[in-house]
């Protein structure tokens, strides 16, 4: 299928429903597909082909949607733009990759102008929301246009999605992805979170829909129901969407929800429409969800993907955090569940030899989840993916109930005094006491140990306790060589704009004169 084929689905079952609903707005599947028709029917007049590389610079919002699916409509590549990064961060990335199309919200005006002159590959600028000088206006500009589908020629490996890696370890790559590998993200997604026929998904989109929350959305779209699309993920009216609009579905990455579960009298709010709360993108605290569990009820759902494979490598849903009808033990919690069903997953060792069951090494992946390469970048795709098989940079093992675990990224493990140490189990210990918001554990330069282990510590609010317990905690459950030598208490970790902590900036604060010492 093409990626707007989900979309067309869901159009086709529920033609004058709720698609979207912003705010106090509604938008019908028909009002979105027919501007979506018109926007690609616009593009197609304009002179531009499939393939043509266009980026929507907006927030969360249903127009600016509706220009992502008129890009794929007219199988055009769709670059995300996330409007919390920095001005100068989307414009090296959009020039990089050879962005031929900008749609903008005027509220972004100001901060596009700044940097326009770098944009110089760009032929064509369209306000979504008002009239700008100097650009056209999406109404206006497409408003004659037809509002029948256009007759495209697609490729299940035409690239419609041409993403930034998250920047975690260095500066982003543009991941490919393909009608093929969104379609196995969505395969995956409607086979692991079912609904019976009659049901009509309503999910929330509350994180950028420029990253994870947008494809996320595809599945609800493709059984007929309802986006509610907030424009950022705020406590009060994220919690009061849920109880409102009846949300049955949405993704948080881990650091939101923490900030989630603190939130005065979440306890008493009616959650019963939730089946699935998804969690993902970064690793997350046990006890917080454990939390999570206990305030939201039996619906958390995890799960594992990365750009180069969208979102969908495992999954661990609602009823296998529960043994026997009790809450399943720490090591399952600590999982990202089985692999799906339509990858196969597997641990090699340096060699690239597949490993036995509960043995650590790189997590590998292989089918039609995978990207197409990284753009413009041959040497690198032939680094990441050899012999047909994705090298993810995560390092961890599958357990004899064929349960996956993450460990750490390869390029944030420490050796210390010889020994490897890995930043998450460290990690979970601290993410344990009830003073510990959140947290990093990275090496740092010593004299004698090569790299001692450090903790970088957000105290919740309120929250008191000592470098010294902490240490002493970590000691007791793992032992002297994998505690922190030192903690490091800080009102805020650096993160990137989907929620991740940028252990490479923590760690250039202590490696950048290689001579200092602890």
């Amino acid at each position: 299928m093409a990626i707007i084929d989900f979309f067309d689905r869901g159009w086709r079952i529920n033609p004058t429903g709720t698609a979207y609903s912003q705010g106090d707005r509604d938008w019908s599947f028909n009002e979105v597909g027919d501007l979506s028709c018109q926007i690609a029917n616009a593009l197609l007049a304009t002179g531009f082909s499939a393939g043509t590389k266009g980026a929507v610079w907006a927030g969360n919002d249903v127009e600016s949607w509706a220009c992502t699916l008129g890009l794929w409509r007219a199988n055009m590549t769709w670059l995300p733009v996330n409007a919390r990064s920095s001005v100068e961060g989307n414009a090296q990335i959009l020039d990089n990759f050879d962005c031929d199309i900008i749609f903008f919200q005027e509220q972004f005006l100001e901060e596009i102008n700044s940097v326009r002159d770098q944009l110089g590959k760009v032929n064509l600028w369209i306000c979504i929301d008002g009239n700008v000088e100097g650009t056209s206006y999406l109404q206006a500009w497409c408003q004659s246009q037809p509002v029948t589908r256009p007759d495209v020629q697609v490729d299940l490996d035409d690239v419609v999605m041409l993403s930034p890696t998250g920047g975690t370890t260095g500066a982003p790559k543009g991941v490919m992805n393909t009608h093929r590998s969104v379609q196995t993200f969505v395969a995956h997604f409607m086979i692991s979170c079912r609904y019976h026929a009659d049901e009509k998904p309503v999910n929330l989109a509350a994180a950028p829909m420029t990253h994870t929350a947008g494809i996320l959305s595809l599945p609800c779209t493709a059984r007929g129901g309802a986006v509610v699309v907030l424009a950022k993920p705020d406590g009060g009216p994220l919690l009061e969407a849920i109880v409102k609009k009846r949300v049955t579905e949405f993704f948080l990455p881990p650091t939101v929800i923490y900030r989630l579960l603190d939130v005065p009298g979440i306890e008493n709010l009616d959650f019963s429409s939730l089946r699935y709360f998804m969690y993902g993108a970064a690793p997350m605290s046990v006890e917080k969800l454990k939390k999570a569990i206990e305030v939201f009820g039996p619906v958390m759902t995890g799960g594992y993907g990365q750009t180069e494979a969208p979102a969908s490598i495992a999954f661990l849903p609602p009823d296998e955090h529960f043994i026997d009808q009790r809450l399943a033990t720490d090591e399952r919690l600590s999982s990202v569940g089985r692999p799906n069903p339509l990858v196969r997953v597997e641990i090699m060792d340096e060699n690239n030899a597949i490993l036995p069951a509960g043995e650590s090494g790189e997590i590998c992946v292989r089918g039609d989840l995978l990207m197409k390469g990284y753009y413009k970048a041959p040497e690198k795709t032939a680094e990441t993916i050899v012999d047909g098989w994705l090298h993810t940079g995560d390092i961890g093992h599958i357990d004899s109930e064929g349960y996956l675990h993450i460990t750490d990224r390869k390029k944030d493990m420490i050796i210390t005094g010889g020994f490897n140490v890995y930043p998450s189990d460290v990690e979970q210990v601290l993410w344990s006491h009830t003073a510990v918001q959140d947290c990093a554990v990275i090496g740092v330069p010593d004299a004698d140990w090569g790299e001692a282990i450090k903790a970088v510590v957000e105290l919740s609010e309120g929250g008191q306790v000592s470098s010294e317990e902490l240490i002493a905690l970590c000691k007791e459950k793992l032992g002297s060589v994998k505690a922190p030598k030192t903690v490091d208490f800080v009102e805020s970790l650096p993160r990137s704009p989907v929620g991740k902590v940028l252990k490479k900036d923590l760690r250039e604060l202590y490696w950048s004169d290689a001579d200092r010492r602890i």
